[in-house]
């Protein structure tokens, strides 16, 4: 009974879970937006640079970074901001993975854009249970970072 109290609980705080979406491109940001929500979790913003990724870091959980913006290379900078002070669950999402391959303190790991649908939502899905303290299987696309993968609860695919 109590396994299914608490599985109860970690579904219902799931679903309260907010993406924010760091990315200068706008179509793959609505791409991303649209896979979000249609989890039914909330997208908590949208941000193409350092300032106003790091404004929107109070309201979110998650955020999917992108490492080059509209200022710059400065996706893994924010990603490490955001982890530090917002305590945010971090994955990058680059078609320059080799940026960010040594990880960046705080978060997560790393896709390697083109990103499909399905492994945003692995993804997601995985984030949410290393921050709730769940077990999830590590998406096969998702290269977790060595830090991550010491603190985390996870089974690899």
């Amino acid at each position: 009974m109590l396994t299914n109290v608490m599985r109860r609980r970690l579904a219902s705080d799931a679903m309260e879970q907010r993406v924010l979406i760091v990315e200068d491109e706008f179509l793959i940001a609505l791409d991303v937006a649209e896979t979000v929500e249609s989890m039914g979790l909330k997208v908590a913003g949208f941000a193409s640079a350092r300032k106003h990724a790091l404004s929107l870091g109070a309201y979110a959980d998650i955020a999917l970074v992108d490492v080059n913006l509209a200022d710059g290379r400065t996706g893994p900078e924010i990603g490490r901001e955001l982890a530090a002070e917002y305590g945010l669950t971090v994955i990058f999402m680059t078609a320059n993975p080799e940026d960010v391959k040594d990880g960046v303190e705080g978060s997560l790991g790393v896709l390697t854009k083109p990103v499909m649908p399905h492994v945003v939502e692995q993804t997601i899905d995985y984030a949410i249970a290393n921050r709730l303290g769940g077990m999830a299987i590590v998406p096969r696309d998702l290269k977790i970072f060595r830090n991550a993968a010491q603190s985390g609860y996870s089974l690899n695919a």
